[in-house]
């Protein structure tokens, strides 16, 4: 007769549980705060210019004092969440991001929004790093880019609850609680991301099973930061980082103009951008998680990490390409319909072209990888910022804008291809 210790350790075998997936909820709402407090500015732009008398220009100096310190903290934030790891090097990063979101709220110039808005960059720098290393701790390949797809879903839903929740509080409060109670929220995050957070191998709540299921991909040998000089070298790094380089500029083009668009070419103020802006983010809600599910779908159905990955890839490319109308039509919900459509696509694309990082390189260099790639897209994302400022400035039309997001993910597939054919590993 097997004694309890061996029923209790039989049964624990057996039982597969599924801490995984609340470490994939953690993610998602550490995304979605991150994506609240990046919105924030966006949302009040109209509040504030009107207040302080912003001109355009001025605002796109904000928008690039906030890529400028993301893409340069970048150049370091990845290497150093995976020397000091995903447990210390998130919450480090969400601590200084919350702090510098609630510093907005003691602005009053343009120059003042600017440093508060740099010291945000730092710590958003973090996210997507040490969530893409998260993610290849605690799930196996297969599961990577739906988990990569559900957790930067959380991106939408901020960005869709964002506009439900900051012009109540602005009208009830005033502009500045709207900055300081989103960015409270993620000192609540934090909380709850050191009592849970753990490596599979060292968490008590994972089963045997669990963590065979985690460990069955083979691994190469344990790798930590990459440097740069090895970085540069590497062709699977820079598909990452071109994949990113020409779309990731087209993200913040819907993050910090959408409002705009909204009020120029469809004359809507701040309570009636509300549900316009929440049909766009929802929309790239469900693209985010069906992008991840498309290829890790393929792969559950027997076809190559390679193929699968391009073929989602591929379906999100191309249905961005309708957004080109976006700003020609003369129906508003029509250019809304549009706009959602190319956000979808973008999150499922980035779903996937995060998860190339942790197909290419072992779980110990995943952060540094995904810091270099991210690095491009803002550098790239400075200038479209500028550019977008200065096209709106002298045409007043969306439409070259609109032209360029349409086409930049068939050239940024063509990289990727080109560079990783068939999703090498990298040799470090």
């Amino acid at each position: 007769m097997a004694s309890p210790g061996e029923i209790i350790s039989t049964r624990s075998e057996k039982t597969t549980s599924q801490v995984r997936w609340l470490i994939c909820a953690l993610l998602f709402f550490a995304a979605s705060v991150n994506y609240m407090d990046r919105q924030v500015i966006g949302l009040l732009k109209p509040t504030l210019q009107a207040q302080f008398g912003w001109t355009e220009e001025g605002y796109s100096n904000i928008v690039v004092a906030f890529q400028l310190a993301y893409g340069s903290s970048l150049l370091f934030i990845g290497k150093l969440i995976d020397r000091i790891g995903t447990r210390k090097g998130f919450s480090l990063a969400v601590l200084f991001w919350s702090i510098a979101a609630m510093a907005h709220a003691g602005a009053t110039s343009v120059f003042q929004f600017a440093v508060a808005r740099f010291s945000l960059g730092i710590g958003e720098a973090g996210s997507f790093p040490a969530s893409i290393k998260a993610v290849a701790e605690w799930f196996p390949k297969k599961e990577r880019a739906l988990a990569t797809g559900i957790f930067n879903s959380g991106t939408n839903v901020g960005s869709t609850v964002t506009p439900l929740i900051v012009p109540w509080l602005t009208l009830r409060f005033g502009w500045r609680m709207a900055f300081v109670m989103t960015g409270a929220l993620g000192l609540v995050w934090i909380v709850a991301w050191l009592a849970l957070y753990r490596r599979p191998e060292e968490s008590s709540l994972v089963s045997a099973g669990e963590l065979a299921l985690i460990q069955s991909d083979p691994e190469q040998a344990t790798a930590t930061a990459v440097p740069w000089r090895t970085m540069l070298r590497l062709r699977q790094a820079w598909a990452v980082g071109l994949g990113k380089f020409f779309t990731d500029p087209i993200w913040f083009v819907y993050l910090f103009w959408m409002p705009d668009f909204l009020s120029r070419n469809l004359k809507l103020d701040l309570k009636g951008m509300a549900l316009p802006l929440f049909v766009i983010y929802t929309g790239a809600s469900a693209g985010s998680i069906a992008g991840g599910w498309l290829s890790s779908s393929l792969i559950e159905r027997g076809w190559a990490v390679n193929t699968s990955r391009k073929t989602a890839m591929l379906v999100c490319a191309l249905a961005v390409t309708p957004i080109m109308l976006a700003a020609r039509t003369t129906d508003p919900w029509v250019a809304v319909g549009l706009v959602a459509l190319a956000a979808g696509a973008h999150q499922g694309w980035s779903a996937n072209i995060y998860t190339l990082a942790s197909d290419m390189f072992p779980r110990g260099a995943v952060a540094s990888v995904v810091g270099f790639g991210t690095l491009l897209g803002t550098i790239s994302g400075m200038f479209i910022s500028k550019m977008v400022g200065y096209i709106l400035q002298s045409t007043g039309s969306y439409v070259p804008v609109f032209i360029l997001a349409g086409t930049a993910y068939l050239i940024a597939l063509a990289f990727v291809q080109a560079l990783a054919p068939r999703l090498e590993r990298a040799e470090l």
